[in-house]
C-alpha cells in the first residue's frame, strides 16, 4: 500500500470516520471491531495516530468501501452531514430513517465525486447567482421574479417544464437523488466548495410531489446556499423568509404566472366558465398536483380563495378524476441516481477501473440486478409496431463518431 505513505495522516482520518458516520457505526463499535480502545480510533480519525495498513484494511470491509477510497490522492470530500443532523434535531425529526438518508446523501456526493474522478469527467456547473432577502420585502414577489430570471437564463420561456429533474442535472450541475426519507419530510439541501449542489428528494412521495420538492430544494441554492436543511412536507407555524422563498420559488418556476393566466383566459374565452375539469386539465398539462394548482390559481386570484381547501374537505379523488378525464400519467423515471452518475459507473466498469462488485456497491444492488442494468444500457433493441423486441444489438459506448467508416 505504497499510496499510504504519501497521504496526511489527517486526511486519512477524516474520510474514515466520514465513512464509519455514513455506516450509522459508533466510535465504539469501530474501535472493537478493529481490536483497539475508543481513544486509539479518535485518535486514528483526528490524525494523531497513522493506522496501519491491516487496520485500514479492516475498516475497508466493515464500511463496504475500498481501499483506494481512503489512500487516494486529493483533499477529502466536503462532510455534508453535521449540518443536516443539527437541521434535523432543531425540527425534532431525528429518526433513524432520516439519519440514514443523511447518510445516503454523503455516500451519493462522495461516489459521485469518485466516479468523476476516475472517468476524468468533471461536472460542470452552472448556478444561479445568490440573492439576499432584505428585512422589508415582498419574498414572494423576489421568488416570482427569480423563477422568471432563471427560466430565462436556461432558456425555457414559461413553458410547462416536464423534465425538471434533468435539466437541473444537466443544465444546471446540480447533483440529485431519490432517498427514502421519514414520510414528513419532503426532502433535504446541502452545498459543499468541492461537491457543488447535493439534492435528495423523498422517493414515496406521489411524482407530482417529488417534482414540487425538487424544485422547493432548488430554490434554497438562491438565498441559503451554505446552510444545509431538510423540508417537511407541511411546515407549521411562522416561516423563515428563505423558506417562504422557496416555496414561492418552487410555485412560480412551475407554474409561470404568464402561461397559467394565458391558459385560463383561453378556457373561460372559449366555454365561459372554468369548471373543476378545467383544474384538473390545467394540472396535468405542468404535472403539478391539482391542489398546488388551486392554490397558484387562488394566489393569482383567478379562481375564489378557500376553493383548494373545499375540494380538500369534500373528498374529491384526484386519480379518478384523471381516469374519468382519460388524462395519461406524464413520463417521469423514478431512478435512484441520475442517469450521468450510472453511465459513468457503468463506463468505469467497461474500461476496467471498477470491478463488478464495485459497481455493485457504487449502483446500491446486487450482482445479479447490476448485471441485468449493464445489459439493458449496453444493448440496443428494434422494437415492432405491436410492441415486440424483434432483435437486440450490443452498443459500442467507446465507437468514435469522428470517423467515416462505420
Amino acid at each position: 500500500m505504497s499510496q499510504l505513505d504519501n497521504i496526511d495522516p489527517k486526511v486519512l482520518g477524516q474520510r474514515l470516520s466520514e465513512s464509519r458516520k455514513a455506516r450509522g457505526l459508533t466510535q465504539q463499535e469501530a474501535a472493537d471491531h478493529l481490536g483497539v480502545s475508543r481513544p486509539t480510533l479518535i485518535a486514528i480519525e483526528k490524525g494523531a495516530r497513522a493506522p496501519k495498513a491491516e487496520e485500514i484494511v479492516q475498516l475497508a470491509r466493515y464500511y463496504g468501501r475500498r481501499v483506494h477510497e481512503f489512500v487516494r490522492p486529493g483533499a477529502p470530500m466536503a462532510d455534508l452531514q453535521p449540518q443536516l443532523r443539527t437541521a434535523a434535531r432543531k425540527m425534532s425529526v431525528e429518526t433513524a430513517d432520516l439519519v440514514q438518508g443523511i447518510a445516503d446523501l454523503q455516500q451519493f456526493a462522495d461516489d459521485y465525486c469518485e466516479l468523476e474522478r476516475l472517468m476524468r469527467a468533471p461536472m460542470t456547473h452552472s448556478y444561479p447567482p445568490e440573492l439576499r432577502i432584505g428585512g422589508r420585502v415582498d419574498v414572494a414577489a423576489i421568488a416570482e421574479d427569480a423563477a422568471i430570471q432563471e427560466r430565462r437564463r436556461l432558456g425555457l420561456g414559461d413553458q410547462p417544464v416536464l423534465r425538471l429533474r434533468s435539466i437541473l442535472e444537466n443544465d444546471v450541475g446540480a447533483r440529485v437523488c431519490y432517498g427514502s426519507l421519514p414520510s414528513a419530510v419532503a426532502g433535504m439541501f446541502a452545498y459543499g466548495s468541492d461537491v457543488g449542489c447535493c439534492i435528495m428528494v423523498n422517493w414515496k412521495h406521489p411524482a407530482e410531489r417529488r417534482r414540487a420538492s425538487l424544485a422547493h430544494e432548488y430554490g434554497h441554492l438562491f438565498v441559503d446556499r451554505y446552510k444545509p436543511g431538510i423540508d417537511r412536507v407541511h411546515n407549521r407555524g411562522r416561516k423563515a423568509a428563505d423558506e417562504r422563498f422557496a416555496e414561492a420559488f418552487a410555485m412560480s418556476f412551475l407554474m409561470p404566472a404568464s402561461s397559467i393566466r394565458r391558459r385560463f383566459n383561453d378556457v373561460v374565452t372559449a366555454t365561459e366558465d372554468f369548471q373543476i375539469a378545467d383544474l384538473c386539465r390545467l394540472s396535468h398539462m405542468y404535472f403539478v398536483s391539482v391542489e398546488a394548482m388551486a392554490f397558484r390559481l387562488e394566489g393569482l386570484g383567478l379562481i375564489p380563495r378557500g376553493t383548494r381547501d373545499h375540494l380538500k374537505e369534500s373528498g374529491f379523488q384526484v386519480r379518478k378524476a384523471s381516469q374519468m378525464l382519460n388524462l395519461p400519467s406524464n413520463p417521469e423515471r423514478k431512478d435512484r441516481f441520475p442517469q450521468r452518475y450510472v453511465f459513468l459507473a457503468i463506463s468505469a466498469f467497461e474500461q476496467a477501473r471498477i470491478s463488478e462488485g464495485q459497481l455493485a456497491r457504487f449502483l446500491r444492488c446486487d450482482p445479479v440486478t447490476v448485471r441485468a442494468i449493464v445489459a439493458e444500457i449496453l444493448t440496443s433493441q428494434e422494437v415492432s409496431i405491436d410492441g415486440e423486441v424483434e432483435f437486440r444489438q450490443p452498443v459500442d459506448f467507446q465507437r468514435s463518431l469522428l470517423t467515416d467508416v462505420f
